[in-house]
Formats: structure tokens, sequence, C-alpha cells
């Protein structure tokens, strides 16, 4: 078995915050229905990269799911969809505030057919507050929330995350959310309503940054690859790269100086403790720096994990999909898909003992369950499915497409 096996969710979120989740809630064992509109999730246009006629960024959060295309902005779309919730536990959606109730399945609708529902909204800025009604993208929220403007270097234009942090830390705390509200369920017999926003991420993850501007009033500054409160833990240029090495106290730094070959420094009155390295870090640094110019990135490395110093090197994707370490923990997996092969994605990140999660199935092609979810969860007959085809309220997948 899986962890969430017997929990059916119906997924209506598309881009990447709420296909995340729903993706991480199928490797876990539930059943995700994929509701489409009739030209399909955005991602599936998103591209290039493709692989053969398939966007690899749908492809990344999309396995293990059924794709049903279904028009909810028809009367009999929304009757259709509302009998699939009487017999779901999970809704998943990621539109702005606001747009399920003008659709006419608004949390208020959703409980009223089935009172154990948990309705899963995924926004920009949250259901309440002023800003409710604003759109809300990745990018806009590590600027809002502040992530923008601690990333980059010292004196240089501040820089977004390298991937969607906002997004994808907001999917995983939207699959939170379900797992907790499902435990309550089991309590109180009752279904719920769980608000995530992208803002609402990015400020959580203020932690010690918001800690440090709460104690001492000061804007937090970017750092680059360096860390406000620990000296030296950051990156650092070699003779041939980058690498990272973190010296987390004292004991550390006293090894720290004896692989490097500078010993005086240990007991050295500006750098003896880490407060003492943090006030003089603009001292210290630029020294350290030059001399770790000398060697390369591995010889470093290999020398501070040795001597029991956490450090890595900096790896290009290239690089960590042919890693024996991440081969071994199961990171890269491989689907078999119909139209375009074998499709390389990244693995489960969470690793149950007695009931791990398990990827079963390709990301589905547009509508590839239509007919098999409205027979099985909806109780429609092939003559009925056809005419709902025909009115375009539905599509359905005829082995190389959706009908048109």
């Amino acid at each position: 078995m899986r962890p969430l096996d017997g929990i059916r969710v119906i997924d209506l979120s598309r881009i990447l915050s709420g296909p995340y989740c729903t993706m991480t809630l199928a490797d876990l064992g539930a059943e995700v229905i994929k509701v489409e509109p009739p030209n399909g999730d955005d991602t599936r246009g998103w591209g290039p990269p493709f692989v053969v006629e398939e966007s690899a960024y749908f492809l990344s959060v999309n396995r293990n799911k059924k794709s049903i295309v279904l028009n909810l902005k028809t009367e009999e779309g929304r009757e259709i969809f509302l009998k699939m919730v009487k017999e779901a536990d999970v809704v998943v959606e990621n539109f702005r505030p606001g747009t399920l109730d003008r659709l006419k399945i608004g949390y208020d609708v959703l409980k009223e057919v089935n009172p154990r529902i948990i309705l899963a909204s995924i926004s920009g800025y949250g259901q309440t507050g002023p800003y409710r009604n604003k759109p809300g993208y990745d990018v806009i929220a590590q600027g809002v929330g502040g992530l923008t403007s601690v990333t980059g270097e010292p004196g240089r234009p501040p820089v977004k995350a390298g991937f969607s942090i906002a997004d994808i830390g907001t999917g995983m705390w939207a699959v939170i959310g379900i797992q907790s509200a499902l435990i309550a369920r089991e309590k109180t017999g009752q279904g719920q309503w769980i608000d995530v926003s992208l803002l609402d991420t990015m400020i959580s993850w203020q932690t010690y940054l918001a800690g440090n501007y709460f104690a001492s009033g000061k804007d937090p500054e970017p750092q680059g690859g360096a860390h406000p409160n620990i000296v030296p833990y950051q990156l650092f240029e070699s003779a041939d790269g980058y690498f990272n090495v973190a010296v987390g106290n004292d004991s550390l730094w006293a090894k720290f100086c004896q692989v490097i070959g500078e010993e005086e420094l240990i007991d050295h009155p500006k750098y003896k403790t880490n407060a003492d390295r943090v006030r003089h870090r603009e001292e210290l640094i630029p020294y350290l720096q030059n001399i770790f110019l000398k060697r390369t990135s591995k010889e470093w490395v290999e020398a501070f994990e040795e001597a029991g110093i956490p450090a890595g090197p900096v790896l290009k994707l290239s690089e960590i999909f042919t890693d024996p370490h991440v081969l071994a923990r199961e990171q890269l997996v491989e689907v078999e898909h119909p139209t375009a092969g074998k499709v390389k994605m990244t693995g489960i990140p969470v690793k149950l003992s007695d009931t791990p999660g398990e990827i079963k199935d390709h990301p589905p092609l547009l509508g590839q369950h239509t007919e098999e979810i409205l027979t099985k969860y909806v109780g429609l007959e092939e003559k009925k499915i056809k005419e709902l085809a025909e009115k375009n309220i539905v599509k359905v997948y005829n082995g190389q497409k959706v009908n048109n």
C-alpha cells in the first residue's frame, strides 16, 4: 500500500504550484483526476524544449494523474464536476480568488454537495486581505515577499532564485494543509477550506532573516553566497570553479584553519569566535579567498570532508544526474510515455520505510481518461458522452489526441 491509497483528489490547478502539490499527493498514492479546460493546462504548450511533441515543463509535474477535459463554464460541465466532487476527498485549485464562486462551484457549493470535501486554494496573495484580487506569479511573490531583496551579490541589482521557489514551496504547504485536514476529518467528520498563498510562503520562510530584522531594526542585505550570521559559511572560488564550505561552530573553525594551513588564525583575537568572525568578515573573507585560489574545488572539498568539515562542490544538472549518490537515492527515474518514449524526471524525495510512494503512470495525454472517468465516476453511458463531446462540454481521447 501507499500512504494516501483510497484518497481521491480532483485537480483543477494548472501551471506549477497546484500541479506540484497534486503530483506529490499522487506519488504518495492518491488518485488524482486532473480536470483540464478544452485547450488543456497552459504548460502543455510551454516550450521548447519538448520531448517529441510533449512539453518538458508539463511532463515534470504531472505524472501519476488522470486527465479529463471538461468545460466548467457550461451548466452541464458544472453538473458533471459536482457529481465527481460527491465521491471525492479533496479539490485543489489555483485560480484567482473568487473564480470558483463565479463558476458556481465555490466552497459553499462544494461542502453542500459533500460535507467531507477538503478544498485547497492556492493563490498569489491569499483569499483575504487588500491584495486578494491581484494576480500572483512566482517572480512577483519573490519580490513582494522579500526574497529578491536578499538574493544576489552585495552592491549589485537584486535577482530572483534560480527556479520557481515560491510556486513549489506553496505547493508543498498545500500538501501539508491537505494531509492535516485529512487527519482532522478523521476526528470531526467534516472537511474544510485550506488557504495558502505564494506571499505567505515567502514571508514564512524568512525565519532567521526576519528574526535578525526584528532584533536589529535593520533590513537584511544580499550576501551573495554568504550567510549573515555565520562566518565562514559560503561560496568560494577555487582554481577551477566554486565550492561551498560551512564552518558552523568554533571547533570546526579550528579544524578549518588546520586544513588551510593557517593555524595562527585559530586564536586570533579578530577571528577566535563566530561573533568575532562575523564582525570582521570584511577582512577575513578576502584573505581566505586568496588561499582558495591555489587549489581546485575537488581538492578543497576532499580535504575539508576528511577533516569532518561540511563542504561541497557547486554542480550543474548534468553532473547531478550522473552522481552515484543521487542515482542510489533514486532521484532520477524513467517513465515510459506513449508519445515521448522514455521520459526522465526527478524522483520522490520522501522515503517511507513501510508505505513508500510510487511512480506508476506517465503524465497523462490531454483528455486521456475522459471517457473512463465519466463512465466510472459519473455513471454516464457512451451515447451521453458522445453527446457531450459534440457540444464541446467534454473532449474524448481517441488514441492520438482529444476529439476536436
